[in-house]
């Protein structure tokens, strides 16, 4: 058994993501073709995690602005040209494969920021993740209505947070 690592997302994966999505997810449904968008729109933030041969997690992160929050099952259709955060939108990993490996996807993301002159990473925490992020060196930021009121299709205790990479 090799240890679990990430690798570039395939447009051949969406089908295993869905069904990691479906099960990790079930309250925020997202439909493949959403899923299938963001690999298109912006490949070198998506990656799946390989454990077992076979892919045990998904993350997908693409360049957005700051206090703003794409909505749930919704198409981009685009990014916006002034984006000026990476936005973790979805990591999810099986249960049996948890425990450091989101670290090194949370890396490969700071990275990909650093090289797009990208100085913040943005997610919304969800199902009481929030301490995990925090570890993560994210932190939670006030909101104000607009974003609240987006948060609350994130669920209950939904956080926007943010991670400086300036500081990191």
């Amino acid at each position: 058994m090799s240890k679990p690592h990430w690798r570039p997302a395939h447009a051949s994966d969406l089908p295993a993501i869905s069904a990691i999505a479906a099960r990790v997810h079930p309250g925020l449904p997202e439909r493949p073709e959403v899923i299938d968008e963001k690999m298109r729109l912006y490949p070198d933030g998506c990656r799946v995690l390989i454990a077992d041969d076979e892919i045990a997690g998904y993350g997908l992160a693409h360049p957005w602005k700051l206090h703003q929050i794409p909505p749930l099952d919704r198409l981009l259709e685009r990014l916006p040209e002034d984006a000026d955060c990476l936005y973790v939108h979805d990591v999810a990993v099986m249960p049996e494969f948890r425990g450091g490996v989101l670290r090194a996807y949370i890396a490969d993301i700071e990275q990909l920021a650093r090289a797009s002159r990208i100085a913040t990473l943005a997610l919304v925490s969800v199902y009481a993740t929030r301490p995990m992020w925090q570890r993560l060196g994210f932190r939670p930021v006030a909101v104000d209505a607009a974003l609240r009121a987006k948060l609350a299709s994130y669920g209950e205790g939904a956080t926007y947070m943010l991670r400086d990479l300036a500081a990191a």
